[in-house]
């Protein structure tokens, strides 16, 4: 049932909040640029002055793509997949998302609360079910719709061994991309592998670990930079993106480019 699969050809303004890239103003007679659509949760999300040092990866992910397709981080804190289209928001990305564009899809974090009627999804049926409203919608738009399994959380057991912690999630996302014919970046995995070799010490730097706060979800600057990096190299991997596409893969990325907007009224 999928359409035909086109190259994104573009990459990375800064990220921007709901609504931001769409309602940006266009020169007369110029060709509109592909788009990267976001739908996510926290890990990914926009964040403000009032909550940094906390970065979401998607504020990072345009440092690594070539000026001309920008971001449009519609990700927001606390949703699941079935919050996210609950509230209204699939809906907001489809009415704004062209032919061509990319919607890249992470949820699971939230899904998980079992306790929370309103987020929690059951990996095999709801959570399946929920995704493929984002894969049905971005295909019906001519869109390309692309799933990225969670993020991992910081968690270590007393050898130092990194823990997975979104039980059965990441394998039905898995299985549905393979059912669904659509491009999978394994985000789970690699930032899994990622936190092991950094090691117990080390992940603290990269995330939100303040003087008052010991947040082992939520990324720093350093965190989210290095998140993106991994879904960059995913988006070249599978060939959702061309080598022409993406940058800065090997080079440094400063901390100093992250910046943190005031609130939104």
């Amino acid at each position: 049932m999928s359409l035909t699969r086109r190259q994104v050809t573009s990459a990375a303004l800064a990220a921007l909040p709901l609504g931001a890239a769409a309602a940006a103003p266009a020169h007369a007679g110029a060709r509109r640029p592909r788009t990267v659509y976001l739908a996510g949760d926290s890990t990914a999300a926009q964040k403000y002055s009032d909550a940094a040092p906390e970065t979401g990866w998607g504020m990072a992910l345009p440092f690594f793509l070539r000026s001309g397709l920008p971001v449009a981080n519609h990700a927001v804190n606390g949703r699941s997949s079935k919050s996210f289209i609950d509230e209204g928001r699939l809906d907001a990305v489809l009415a704004a998302i062209r032919p061509g564009d990319l919607l890249l899809v992470q949820f699971a974090h939230n899904d998980e609360k079992s306790t929370d009627p309103t987020r929690y999804t059951e990996p095999w049926t709801t959570y399946q079910d929920c995704l493929r409203r984002y894969l049905d919608g971005a295909r019906a738009k001519g869109a390309r719709p692309v799933l990225a399994t969670p993020v991992e959380r910081r968690r270590f057991d007393a050898a130092g061994a990194a823990l997975p912690t979104h039980g059965e999630y990441p394998a039905a996302m898995r299985a549905l991309a393979a059912e669904e014919g659509v491009a999978l970046l394994d985000v789970q995995a690699l930032s899994l592998a990622l936190w092991q070799q950094l090691g117990v010490e080390a992940t603290k730097t990269y995330f939100n670990w303040t003087a008052t706060e010991q947040d082992n979800t939520h990324f720093n600057p350093p965190g989210a930079i290095a998140v993106a990096r991994l879904v960059a190299r995913e988006l070249l991997r599978t060939r959702v993106l061309a080598p022409r596409d993406v940058i800065r893969l090997h080079d440094a990325v400063p901390t100093s480019w992250i910046t943190w907007p005031a609130p939104l009224a």
